[in-house]
């Protein structure tokens, strides 16, 4: 099937005020008859949830935390993009827009990223009158600072904690409506299946994390903000709980799954200490800007890293981009800082790291500003290694962080099922096979409160408001089918320990379809997930019961997931002959070791359709062009 995004026609400037114009509205008075369910109350679902709130439908919102502020938006640290131009250095919408699809290594549709960059703009003004504390410069203005991929400061921080501080402005709104009662919030439930009636989605099946309850609840659209895969890895910077659920039994009730081969390995992470951790920690990019990375000149150097001479230092990124330096794109760093590892030129225990090193900028404006840009990141660092990087470098690696793939979506960000739409990090619209560092931020917010409120209108403008109750038989349907595959783990009583099933996945996905990918290691992938997942359900251990708090059977059936998305993932990686952003395969690079593509038989969006677990997925494909920025080589030399 050759899938249809429905982006506007005409110049690409006014794309997104035409079709605003176009969609249908819903009156205030019929506002009030509809009820929207939310998934998720990170930055995308926390400020939809708000602003369909404020606009006066009935919303339900749902997160497994015990509170919505604890969502995994508060993770993010650097800061968020916007093409406000306050530096005066040369930043435009459409020079935002462009280090977009360029960053995305051209694998984006351009009218969604037009729309991100034009609203990005409103964010910051929307933040600022939330009360976000944003940097600010001698004078009281907003401050910026730069990222990686551009060669402008567009970025707004909160010192390294912005997305916390994003948090709580979308919190505060979000808390604003529950008093208002227009918004239901669920703290500590689980999505755990989707309700589609007659092909339209009208409710989800939710377990109650505190006491064990399954019901279905359910309204007249459902919108997904459920965040990333990348846990698949087992080790990443995600938070314990981000999973693949309830975007996975989305796709199992026919929403297409899009990209999913695309993930993010972040350059800038602690390395991992020990084969019995838990999770990685990353170290923001914006540590970039005056943090220079290098890797001692001479193999096997174990001098401590202030003993090595300035010649006889690699700083690698400034020699190999020269235009970007130390700010060159999150896919191309990381795969630099692993080939000075696979060099034997790593630094720290077993070579896996690289050193970042802010003496010259301690130099060069005193430790006193460096304390007040990063100092909450330095603290951080030296809490989980016992090292003062004030003093020493910090010692890096890259680790996976964040899904460019996601669940497809049109340009309203409905799914192809009607009245499933699906928001930030969840769907896969405008990052393509790269996303910029502190992009993330600013599609969550767009998505959440420019383009939902818009085009949520468009389909409920066209439905009869509570036509499905919660009686329905498919409502009942939904409930047995989650209570039976609970039971079903329940009842397993093997050997192995959820997390021991976690650990040898996340092995064989790193291994095999991690930083590098090759036709060899795919294939091994593709042979041994349904072994381990064909074991996982002969012979896995879940204790308690599933009328109770149950961390076990939480983690179980997130696990089981991933153990059917990692297959799809694989597959998704093999299919497509060439290297682009984060997907490289190590057949198809240039000479000089960069990705290379292929945009006569690639230059397209993979939407897979789920056939039936063991059974081979149908590929459907969405064609992409390119009329404002024309298909180049991606190069930040």
């Amino acid at each position: 099937m050759i899938l249809d995004g429905k982006c506007p026609k005409g110049p690409i400037q006014t794309s997104w005020d035409r079709h605003r114009f176009d969609l249908k509205l819903v009156n205030p008075a019929n506002k009030r008859k509809y009820k929207v369910l939310v998934v998720g109350t990170g930055l995308a679902g926390g400020a939809a949830a708000a602003t369909l709130g404020e606009l006066g439908y009935n919303v339900e919102a749902f997160c497994y935390q015990d509170s919505a502020r604890r969502a995994h938006s508060i993770a993010a640290q650097g800061g968020i993009n916007a093409a406000k131009n306050y530096p005066n250095d040369g930043d435009s919408i459409y020079r935002l827009f462009y280090d977009t699809i360029k960053g995305g290594d051209f694998r984006a549709r351009e009218a969604d990223v037009w729309r991100l960059a034009q609203v990005s703009n409103n964010i910051i003004d929307q933040c600022v009158a939330q009360g976000v504390p944003f940097a600010r410069d001698y004078a009281g203005y907003l401050d910026n600072r730069s990222f990686g991929g551009a060669q402008v400061s567009r970025t707004f921080y909160a010192r390294g904690q912005t997305g916390q501080q994003l948090l709580l402005g979308a919190y505060s709104a979000l808390s604003r409506q529950v008093k208002a009662g227009t918004v239901k919030l669920f703290a500590r439930t689980e999505m755990l299946d989707l309700v589609v009636v007659d092909g339209e989605a009208k409710g989800i099946t939710i377990r109650d994390l505190i006491t064990g309850e399954i019901r279905t609840h359910v309204g007249d659209a459902v919108v997904l903000c459920t965040g990333g895969y990348v846990n698949v890895f087992y080790l990443s910077t995600n938070a314990m709980g981000c999973s693949v659920t309830a975007n996975w039994r989305a796709h199992k009730k026919g929403a297409f799954f899009a990209n999913p081969c695309y993930t993010q390995i972040h350059p800038t992470c602690i390395p991992q200490h020990g084969e019995h951790q838990s999770k990685l920690t990353l170290m923001s990019e914006s540590l970039r800007n005056d943090g220079r990375c290098w890797a001692p000149k001479k193999k096997g150097d174990n001098r401590h890293p202030n003993d090595i001479p300035e010649d006889e230092r690699d700083y690698y990124l400034e020699r190999k981009y020269p235009s970007f330096g130390n700010l060159a794109p999150r896919d191309i760093a990381s795969r630099a800082a692993k080939e000075q590892c696979d060099d034997g030129r790593g630094v720290g225990p077993g070579g896996r790291g690289v050193n970042l090193d802010f003496s010259d900028a301690i130099k060069r404006v005193g430790e006193h500003t460096i304390r007040e840009r990063y100092g909450n990141l330095f603290e951080m660092y030296e809490k989980i290694t016992d090292e003062n990087a004030y003093k020493q470098p910090m010692r890096m690696y890259p680790a996976p962080h964040y899904s460019m793939g996601g669940l497809w979506v049109d340009y309203n960000c409905e799914s192809n099922v009607p009245g499933l739409f699906v928001l930030g990090e969840a769907n896969f619209s405008v990052h393509g096979a790269n996303r910029l560092g502190a992009s993330a931020l600013m599609q969550g917010l767009a998505d959440g409160y420019f383009v939902i409120p818009y085009t949520i209108a468009n389909y409920l403008a066209k439905t009869k408001p509570g036509a499905v109750k919660a009686d329905h038989p498919e409502c009942k349907k939904s409930v047995e089918d989650v209570k039976s595959y609970n039971n079903r783990l329940l009842n397993i009583n093997g050997k192995k320990t959820v997390s021991e099933f976690h650990r040898e996945l996340g092995k064989i996905m790193w291994e095999n379809v991690g930083m590098a990918r090759s036709e060899e290691t795919l294939k091994d992938a593709i042979k041994r997930i349904p072994a381990l997942r064909e074991e996982f359900w002969k012979n896995v251990k879940v204790t308690g019961k599933g009328e109770e708090l149950n961390q076990q059977l939480e983690n179980a059936g997130r696990v089981a997931d991933f153990l059917e998305f990692g297959e799809l993932m694989a597959k998704d990686a093999l299919h497509r002959n060439e290297s682009c952003g984060g997907h490289f395969r190590v057949e198809h690079q240039m000479p000089d070791g960069e990705a290379k593509r292929d945009d006569e038989n690639y230059c397209y969006v993979g939407a897979w359709e789920f056939k039936g677990v063991d059974k081979e997925p149908e590929l459907h494909k969405e064609p992409l062009t390119f009329e404002n920025v024309h298909l180049a080589v991606r190069s930040y030399k």
